[in-house]
């Protein structure tokens, strides 16, 4: 089937993406838009715009594309990519969906179909069930999608209720479903993916893996490609299970099969049945382009052998308006904006445009290749020096910090690794080596990651008015839960109230034994950083 206009259900960067992949192939773009999102760069970017009422909205997505004539919608990734509902309501419109079909997104999208079907496959599983089965440490996990929303990790029985709720409002905040899981909890793990492309022939091709272990608050910051973990036998083992699970649930399009890597063990962790974010490290280290293979696969060609080949080594971050130390996002207006000419940039904001609370607050990906791991490092180093945002704070600071930190270089991170080296923090002067090297206690298992502050309960701390009884909003969001009254006495690092932006919680804790002298928001109410929340007396 040809394709002649195609529609993006999405924004920001990865509709920009899409909208230049058209625009190679000779189709016409449209551009939907949010009433709160009229001033994104991809609205600029697209041949046409069409305004819907909420990315979240299927049957917006359907009514714009047919009002401006699309015959196919692209989803990006998030809000409804890996919907099969939204899916199945595309192509009973008589609208080609440039994705997986509705039955796979249901099987691979939902988290513990997904882990039944790998199972069935023959792929090793980490193991679910009730907390008193699993034991603690463990995992809660949404069911419907990923992305870090929906996620809590649990050490104590205690922490349980709360995180519970937490992640279920999460869930059904940033995917419509309040279904979460339960998980066992791997603590120094390697987050390894691979990326695989299907077509409806029957070929599945694995086009190698994505190294992903550095993330914060559960969301990915540094992928590259290929991992430095992984070898050719290492790969061939991932590859043939992605590829399994692949062909356990009938998948088509692109898709990415993520693991967690102990040692030389991998587990199933999840399907993305969609683009990903990182999917340019992919493009970069082989030469592909994913988007266009992607859209043959939705026109119904058959596509030839890649005939794999790693030939270069990309590494890719992510610049977000957001605190370098915290990771609490932040808004405001980008009123200075320059980005590195010497490598790949994958922007989704320009000089003068708004990033507010309501969308995630990337700003753009800076992706570097090198024949050598070293090369590729190196270049994004130099990127980085270069790139300036002024009006809006961001993670450069802490982007700088990471690539050129001996951990990073050395290829030895994990999944713990914001843990146990805080952002910003003093880089050590040599590495340990040998037995050294990994966690140890005389006689007792390996401790857990000593954790940096978590921006989930410590979010305030340093941020109030220079008065003891002051607490104020960490970053711009909107409450949306007061679980204190003025008068009640508190004990240190009791929660007071939860802000929520970017679809993320963070709860406002008190820092010491108080009473609540006086409350200044209620629910609902939408707040600027720095706005004074709670004053506490002693």
């Amino acid at each position: 089937m040809e394709i002649r206009k195609l529609l993006v259900a999405n924004r920001g960067e990865i509709a920009v993406r899409i909208f230049h992949a058209c625009a190679a192939e000779g189709i016409a773009t449209i551009a939907v838009v949010a009433p709160d999102d009229k001033g994104s760069l991809h609205v600029r970017e697209a041949g046409e715009v069409v305004e819907i009422g909420s990315y979240l909205y299927s049957e917006e997505h359907i009514r714009a594309a047919k009002q401006a004539g699309a015959d196919a919608i692209h989803p990006g990734y998030g809000f409804l990519a890996e919907n099969g509902d939204f899916a199945e309501a595309v192509e009973a419109a008589g609208i080609l969906f440039v994705g997986p079909g509705p039955e796979a997104l249901r099987r691979g999208g939902d988290k513990l179909e997904a882990k039944r079907s790998a199972a069935a496959a023959g792929i090793p599983v980490l193991a679910a069930g009730e907390p008193d089965e699993l034991g603690f440490p463990l995992m809660i996990k949404a069911a419907a999608g990923g992305g870090g929303r929906g996620m809590r990790v649990v050490r104590e029985p205690n922490e349980l209720s709360d995180a519970l709720a937490a992640a279920r409002r999460e869930a059904k905040a940033a995917f419509g479903d309040e279904t979460v899981f339960f998980e066992r909890y791997l603590e120094r793990p390697r987050h390894v993916e691979i990326q695989l492309l299907a077509d409806e022939h029957g070929h599945v091709y694995s086009l190698g893996e994505r190294e992903c272990s550095i993330q914060r608050r559960h969301q990915k910051v540094l992928e590259e490609a290929p991992s430095p973990a992984v070898d050719d036998d290492l790969r061939e083992l991932m590859s043939a299970a992605a590829i399994a699970f692949a062909r356990e649930i009938g998948y088509r399009s692109l898709g990415t099969v993520e693991f967690l890597l102990d040692g030389t063990d991998f587990y199933f962790l999840e399907l993305n049945g969609r683009i990903q974010v990182e999917h340019p490290v992919t493009e970069e280290a082989t030469g592909l382009d994913l988007v266009a293979l992607q859209l043959a696969v939705a026109r119904g060609e058959e596509i030839a052998d890649p005939q794999l080949r790693l030939g270069r080594h990309a590494v890719e971050v992510r610049l977000y308006a957001e605190d370098p130390v915290d990771f609490l996002p932040q808004a405001g207006t980008v009123e200075g904006l320059r980005l590195p000419d010497s490598i790949r940039v994958d922007a989704g904001v320009a000089e003068g445009d708004e990033v507010g609370v309501a969308y995630d607050p990337m700003i753009a990906k800076l992706i570097a290749s090198g024949e050598t791991r070293a090369d590729a490092l190196g270049r994004l180093g130099v990127a980085l020096a270069q790139t300036e945002v002024e009006g809006v704070p961001t993670n450069l600071p802490f982007l700088r910090w990471l690539v050129s930190h001996p951990m990073v270089r050395a290829g030895r991170t994990t999944t713990a690794f914001l843990t146990e080296y805080s952002p910003l923090s003093a880089v050590p002067a040599r590495l340990p080596e040998g037995p050294w090297a990994q966690p140890w206690r005389l006689n007792l298992p390996a401790p857990a990651p000593s954790a940096a502050p978590d921006p989930d309960v410590s979010s305030h701390d340093h941020r109030h008015t220079g008065e003891e009884s002051s607490l104020t909003a960490p970053m711009p969001g909107t409450v949306i839960r007061v679980v204190v009254a003025e008068g009640d006495r508190v004990e240190a690092r009791q929660p007071l109230l939860v802000l929520e932006a970017m679809k993320m919680e963070t709860p406002v804790v008190a820092p010491y034994g108080a009473v609540v002298r006086a409350i200044h928001v209620a629910e609902g109410d939408r707040v600027a950083g720095g706005a004074v929340l709670v004053e506490l007396a002693d």
